[in-house]
């Protein structure tokens, strides 16, 4: 092994010496913290609309793109991602008025084509191709939202992949569009009035000229637009002047008898809950929980008696019934209490409460009546993922999806009444999935907590260190990761290759005190985790350093950048994603600051002396053998901002050993933060990013 290890050396630095990076300027820029001097030399780079950071994309690009065609085995894997990627898939069927709505892509399509129909089986009709929006596929549907007859479609698109979305509004039957088109509206959705006459949503100011990408989004308000109007006749319908960092997220109650409001700051899960009934006019808003003391996630309604789904008492979560004539919380009535599992989301259809469990982060599936009566487990067709259960109160059937990491997502019609699922769409890939199998297993991180990660590879292995491995992780905002199929994965394994799922403190799978205790000063767990499951890894003989990778994306983009700086020797190549890598500066610049009640801030003394401690940007060291690293951002990132991404690389450039294998930057155009990327650009990315560990890996 330690021959391998001299060869994976020898090769590394023979690359790294072929590339010439891109200069980078560096400016006497020093901020002053509590009485800490910090230096900032790429601070410039935050200006990307400056033609300086334009070349310098455009530099880096050149030097990426000319190393990633050199991979003998790049082509290959493009080829092969398009053939796998090429299978009919669909979206989960919806029904409003006496029409039913669905997505569905070809195969190759760069986004999925927005279909209705007069039954299930009827005839199919193309109500919205974002494919014709645009000659790239680069402008993705981001909201759908219809009238409750049906007659009316309220959509949103992303252009670029930014977080920006404009509305249009199109009739379903005739296909007309309204000549209004409404703007800066990020984090939002579409609620229509029940009588179809306009829909609630949320917007920010218009940004300054030229501070689109990179301006704080603050003051949101909540409108009210009536078709046919422009959108600077929308009436404001709430907002508070006095908190310009309150978020708003407004929808309508299925019966359309009221206005329901969840109010937040920033990332953090606990939030406000206000009303407004609308069946009389002139009313005022009602402000049911006002204090940010716990989650509450608006389920359903029966007449006044509103139903949640809360931590409040429950770390772990339960439904609540509060009636909003008796709104004391003395009055307030426990309807399905916690358990052990996480109650992870609640949905309400045919007068059950669907309740999604996570178990060890595996979902399990149960339903009660209104009473909180247990009516039955839900029969799943194995360990994995479930997404859907949507729906009405008084429908009778709903439909949900089911995946796993070695099984396509396939779609289910569930009967209420009976609780029996059969198969509505079954997908079809050239993907052998019976050759692979996946393992959960659990290991101690530093300070003893077990964490669990889910492990896939081919049957077979041989348990000789001498695997490619990739390891991904997230780590926070309370968000779980759970199984589920990926056609990128799927070709990453067919090389031979393992890949692993490590849920970490901070994410949402064991409740409130699982993510609280990856959050500010205990941001450190959510790296000691990882870094666990790595040597886990390694012990057991799946891999070994030279043949690991890591890999995360935005939160699990600092992940990745932390566990780098921290722990150089463990990885062999590393993949960090439109990360966070500045942590003493995240919070400057357009929706960062909200993040602040997972990271703090370094504008508080005990905050920044943590940050500091493991933000990616500062903790690089000169002279360092870092593993083989290709940074990935977008120039449309309004989210993470790519000045994250910038200025680490050219930090990492400046560090890296002589010696040392490539550590390179790949800035997509023309795509932002994920969501809604263009299948093409995707599998380019996928192709260069599994190339690139390939050959690090050798």
């Amino acid at each position: 092994m330690r021959s391998a290890f001299v060869l994976l050396l020898m090769s590394s630095a023979a690359l790294a010496q072929s590339l010439t990076y891109p200069t980078t300027r560096q400016d006497d820029v020093v901020d002053v913290y509590h009485g800490t001097k910090v230096p900032d030399p790429y601070r410039w780079l935050e200006d990307d609309n400056s033609d300086e950071t334009k070349a310098w994309v455009k530099a880096q690009n050149e030097v990426t793109f000319g190393y990633l065609k050199t991979l003998p085995k790049r082509e290959a894997i493009r080829d092969r991602l398009k053939e796998l990627w090429n299978y009919e898939r669909f979206g989960l069927p919806f029904r409003k008025g006496e029409r039913w709505f669905y997505t569905r892509n070809s195969g190759l399509q760069n986004q999925s084509v927005l279909y209705w129909a007069d039954s299930l089986k009827g005839e199919p009709k193309v109500l919205l191709d974002p494919n014709t929006l645009s000659k790239d596929g680069t402008v993705s549907l981001t909201i759908t939202s219809l009238s409750d007859d049906g007659e009316w479609l309220a959509y949103g698109t992303s252009s670029g992949g930014s977080d920006w979305n404009e509305i249009r509004i199109r009739n379903v039957k005739t296909g007309e569009e309204l000549p209004e088109v409404l703007q800066w509206i990020k984090f939002s959705s579409a609620s229509w009035a029940a009588d179809g006459s306009g829909f609630f949503y949320g917007r920010y100011p218009k940004p300054e000229d030229g501070k689109s990408m990179t301006e704080k989004n603050k003051n949101k308000k909540v409108y009210f637009h009536k078709l046919r109007t422009p959108q600077d006749q929308d009436p404001v319908i709430y907002w508070n002047p006095d908190e310009p960092d309150w978020g708003y997220y407004a929808g309508v109650t299925d019966d359309g008898k009221y206005l329901v409001m969840s109010i937040s700051v920033g990332t953090d899960p606990r939030n406000r809950f206000y009303f407004l009934d609308l069946s009389k006019p002139g009313s005022e808003v009602v402000k049911l929980h006002d204090e940010f003391d716990a989650d509450y996630s608006f389920i359903d309604n029966v007449g006044t008696t509103f139903y949640f789904h809360t931590n409040q008492d429950a770390p772990k979560y339960r439904v609540i019934a509060v009636d909003i004539t008796k709104p004391q919380r003395e009055h307030w009535q426990e309807i399905v209490p916690q358990t052990e599992q996480k109650l992870e989301s609640v949905s309400c259809v045919g007068n059950q409460f669907f309740c999604e469990y996570l178990q060890d982060a595996r979902s399990v599936v149960k339903a009660h009546d209104l009473e909180g009566k247990l009516v039955r487990e839900v029969a799943l067709p194995g360990i994995g993922s479930v997404g859907g259960f949507g729906g009405e109160r008084t429908d009778t059937e709903t439909f949900y999806s089911f995946s796993s990491y070695t099984v396509p997502g396939a779609i289910y019609r569930y009967d209420v009444a009976s609780g029996e699922s059969s198969i509505y769409r079954q997908p079809k890939l050239d993907f052998d999935s019976d050759a692979y199998e996946t393992k959960q297993v659990f290991t101690a991180s530093k300070d003893g907590t077990q964490v669990p990660m889910f492990i896939t590879h081919r049957k077979g292995l041989k348990l000789d260190g001498s695997n490619p491995c990739l390891l991904y992780g997230y780590g926070g905002f309370d968000i779980s990761l759970t199984p589920g199929f990926s056609v990128g994965r799927a070709v990453w394994m067919e090389q031979g290759s393992v890949f692993v799922v490590a849920n970490l403190r901070g994410g949402g799978e064991y409740g409130q005190a699982w993510h609280e205790a990856g959050t500010k000063l205990r941001k450190q767990n959510v790296f000691d985790d990882f870094i666990a499951c790595a040597e886990r890894l390694i012990k057991d003989g799946y891999t070994s350093s030279p043949k690991l990778a890591i890999q995360g994306g935005s939160n699990g983009g600092l992940l990745v950048g932390a566990c780098l700086t921290q722990r150089p020797e463990l990885f062999g190549a590393c993949l960090p994603a439109v990360g966070v890598m500045d942590m003493l500066r995240f919070h400057k610049f357009t929706i960062g600051w909200a993040w602040t009640s997972d990271y703090g801030s370094s504008e508080d003394p005990k905050e920044f002396e943590a940050l500091i401690k493991y933000s990616p940007l500062h903790t690089l060291k000169p002279g360092t053998r870092y593993p083989a690293t290709m940074v990935t951002t977008a120039d449309h990132d309004d989210r993470v901002v790519p000045a994250h991404s910038f200025k680490f690389a050219a930090r990492l450039q400046e560090c890296q050993a002589k010696d040392g294998p490539p550590v390179l930057i790949r800035i997509e155009t023309s795509a932002g933060h994920g969501a809604g990327t263009a299948l093409s650009k995707v599998i380019d990315e996928t192709a260069d990013e599994w190339a690139f560990l390939l050959k690090a890996l050798e």
